[in-house]
């Protein structure tokens, strides 16, 4: 059903600096930040030839991502994307197995202008997951 992993997100505080260290540090392509109020942050992607680190900041005090770094103030790791090929079928597929999708459990679009849905992490060895449509 998974398809290959699109990115491994990193919430944090400072979304300048964290861009800066995988930039200067490690000689990563990196994007320009974008705001996603739908979602509550602003990203950036990180390049790595075979998948993409996502940056996250905060986009207001509600962002899922403020709860998160209240939690753990230096970031950290915050989910894993995969793609699938239909992500209504993918959706059903998980939901027949006693996944949880999070929310409405409605796909929203994701950074990548396509449909995501979160999985519930206690359904995945405390990881939360992204599925993305391909």
């Amino acid at each position: 059903m998974i398809g290959r992993l699109n990115h491994v997100a990193i919430a944090t505080a400072d979304l300048d600096k964290a861009a800066r260290v995988y930039r200067e540090s490690l000689g990563a392509r990196v994007s320009a930040p974008t705001a996603i109020p739908e979602h509550g942050v602003t990203v950036v992607f990180v390049e790595t030839g075979n998948t993409k680190i996502e940056l996250l900041q905060p986009l207001g005090a509600n962002s899922p991502i403020a709860k998160f770094l209240e939690k753990n103030p230096d970031g950290g790791m915050h989910h894993l994307c995969f793609e699938v090929d239909d992500i209504l079928s993918a959706r059903d597929a998980l939901k027949a197995t006693g996944a949880r999708a999070l929310g409405d459990g409605e796909p929203k679009i994701g950074a990548h202008g396509k449909p995501v849905l979160f999985l519930h992490p206690k359904d995945f060895g405390g990881t939360l997951i992204e599925i993305e449509q391909a």
